[in-house]
């Protein structure tokens, strides 16, 4: 049986944030994921979680400059400081929530940067984060992103993650799969998960065109979730899309999965 996660992120964005761990949960949902928590303070949002009886699976490590167009760090070799820095703060924020895995976004290879370099860079502070979440018992997880809509993000295949995870050599580190990107990149989405289903350790979902809600475009979501089951994957899977109009509007496709509070 799926489990599914709201992220808090793209989901009830008519909201503030801290408003929208009350709808998650009024939808049904049992568990949310946060892009970035840190624009307010872990007490907060702990709270939040609490009173609405809800778990947060997942939150990405500081990614830099979002606004500016940073899309992480991980990669670049002038910004080993950063990055360090960037993990102590999301496990700071990890032990307060309670979240078991981290992404890392591997970032947008700057032009004077060989891919050589972004990579030795990028495997180096894959090395360093994985030692620390290790320590407080979290995972540590990298997620390809497709070059179509993010020209030049350094991490864009699953063979690239499946290589990088390899050569890190840690036991803690695994494959986010957000299956919007797999399709625009490469296709092949259920050989993919049944193949790779030791590495992932987490799904996002959204359809493709648009990245809106399962339904929309083009990917067979009730053969993709069954699927999952006959593999045997137990993860969540994170709802990360951009509602077509309101999130409550289009929750239809969940309706077989989630009971939404009377």
């Amino acid at each position: 049986m799926p489990r599914f996660a709201a992220n808090l992120s793209m989901l009830f964005t008519e909201a503030p944030l801290l408003e929208r761990f009350a709808r998650a949960a009024h939808a049904g949902f049992t568990a949310v994921e946060i892009q970035f928590p840190y624009e307010l303070p872990a007490e907060q949002l702990q709270q939040a979680l609490k009173r609405n009886k809800l778990q947060l699976v997942l939150h990405n490590l500081p990614a830099g400059d979002w606004v500016a167009g940073e899309r992480g760090i991980a990669c670049l070799p002038d910004r080993i400081e950063e990055f360090h820095a960037g993990v102590d703060k999301a496990l700071a924020y990890a032990t307060a929530l309670g979240t078991p895995q981290l992404n890392c976004l591997a970032g947008i290879r700057p032009a004077d940067v060989t891919a050589q370099e972004a990579r030795r860079a990028l495997i180096d502070n894959l090395r360093y984060a994985a030692t620390k979440l290790k320590a407080h018992g979290l995972k540590l997880l990298i997620e390809p992103v497709n070059t179509k809509d993010l020209p030049g993000f350094f991490l864009s295949s699953t063979q690239q993650a499946l290589d990088l995870i390899a050569e890190v050599g840690a036991n803690n580190l695994f494959l986010q799969y957000d299956v919007y990107h797999a399709q625009r990149m490469e296709g092949d989405l259920a050989n993919t998960l049944a193949a790779h289903g030791e590495h992932i350790a987490h799904i996002q979902i959204a359809d493709n065109p648009g990245r809106h809600e399962p339904g929309t475009g083009e990917i067979n979501f009730p053969f993709l979730f069954a699927h999952l089951d006959r593999i045997g994957y137990t993860g969540w899977i994170g709802c990360e899309y951009k509602p077509a109009a309101t999130t409550e509007a289009g929750l239809g496709w969940l309706a077989p999965w989630l009971e939404p509070k009377q």
